[in-house]
């Protein structure tokens, strides 16, 4: 098998991008943009580090980022499992990439900037749930915004309400068999819906 190793060789196949593509791209939340992201509970956040790349889900039951100005978006680092991935990778290498999806929308808007995380007080209780507080912010200084292809999600078709999940592996069934059985299990399932909602925030 032969590899493409050259920027031409890409473009010989792809052609030119279509003008639309080009201009869609803002380098701030314009009015569109900002309405568009303010109903996104959800997104897929993407990293850079020396030990590679990193994507991590993100979501709330409101708005999952807050815009601080036309520039500047502020996401809360809601409770996770620790291991801090992005986090790490942000301190080590500012870049970073943010894919907002709304559900019943094949429309997603694409977020790339540059990235700091602060524990400020002020900041993070602008994100207070239930009196409980982030323990970090992460804030992104856009440098472009901009809406991607619709075909992705269209061929996906992931939000025609069917439910795919049924003989997946579950959490439990993965873990037991990273553990050879000693974690995970129908147990570490039966106790994670339970667990989940005492420590979402």
């Amino acid at each position: 098998m032969q590899y493409i190793t050259d920027i031409s060789e890409l473009e010989d196949i792809y052609g030119t991008p279509a003008p639309a593509s080009l201009r869609k791209v803002a380098g701030y939340l314009t009015p569109e943009y900002r309405r568009w992201i303010m109903a996104s509970r959800f997104c897929v956040v993407s990293t850079v580090g020396p030990d590679g790349t990193d994507g991590s889900p993100r979501g709330d039951d409101g708005p999952v980022v807050q815009a601080l100005d036309d520039h500047t978006l502020a996401m809360p680092d809601w409770r996770g499992n620790n291991r801090m991935d992005t986090l790490r990778n942000i301190v080590l290498d500012d870049r970073i990439s943010l894919m907002f999806m709304v559900a019943g929308s094949t429309n997603v808007v694409r977020v790339n900037g540059r990235a700091r995380i602060t524990a400020d007080a002020d900041m993070c209780a602008r994100f207070e749930v239930k009196g409980k507080h982030p323990r970090s912010v992460v804030v992104i200084k856009i440098t472009e915004v901009y809406f991607q292809c619709a075909r992705a999600i269209m061929r996906a078709q992931i939000w025609d309400g069917e439910d795919q999940s049924a003989g997946l592996p579950t959490a439990g069934d993965i873990l037991a068999a990273m553990t050879d059985h000693q974690e995970g299990g129908a147990f570490y399932d039966d106790a994670w819906q339970a667990r989940a909602a005492e420590t979402m925030w």
